[in-house]
């Protein structure tokens, strides 16, 4: 039984949307960009084909900022900087030596790892000189 998902104009859309910003967007804020061309657009259908997406390995949630997913096109591994001031989430390469680790829950754990998560969380360059005023 072929379980693929046809795939819709809104989807595509969304995909296009998240794969033309650095940004890491939250729903709402994919919603609000692309409602002007989509005015049949509901914040419900945004959120259902990120989920979508996610399940098809074609974006991921990376971080929850102020209570909101951040959203990513981008799905090999990396890790995320998240500044606590203005919330921005910006990429950043994955710490050295990452697949030692990997590699060592495999021969010590018999633990196949697929994906790694890593988030830091602190005060981006930009608000440093604004507090620093």
């Amino acid at each position: 039984m072929d379980t693929r998902r046809k795939n819709s104009r809104k989807r595509q859309a969304i995909l296009e949307a998240l794969c033309a910003t650095r940004e890491h967007p939250t729903a709402e804020m994919l919603y609000q960009q692309l409602k002007p061309d989509y005015p049949e657009l509901s914040l419900g259908t945004v959120y259902r084909n990120l989920g979508v997406l996610a399940e098809e390995g074609l974006a991921v949630s990376v971080v929850r900022v102020a209570g909101q997913e951040r959203y990513d096109a981008t799905t090999e591994p990396h890790a995320h900087f998240v500044c606590r001031v203005c919330r921005r989430v910006m990429d950043m390469e994955l710490p050295e030596g990452m697949e030692q680790v990997f590699g060592s829950l495999e021969q010590d754990f018999n633990f196949a790892a697929e994906s790694c998560a890593v988030s830091v969380t602190g005060v981006c360059g930009d608000c440093r000189k604004r507090q620093a005023c």
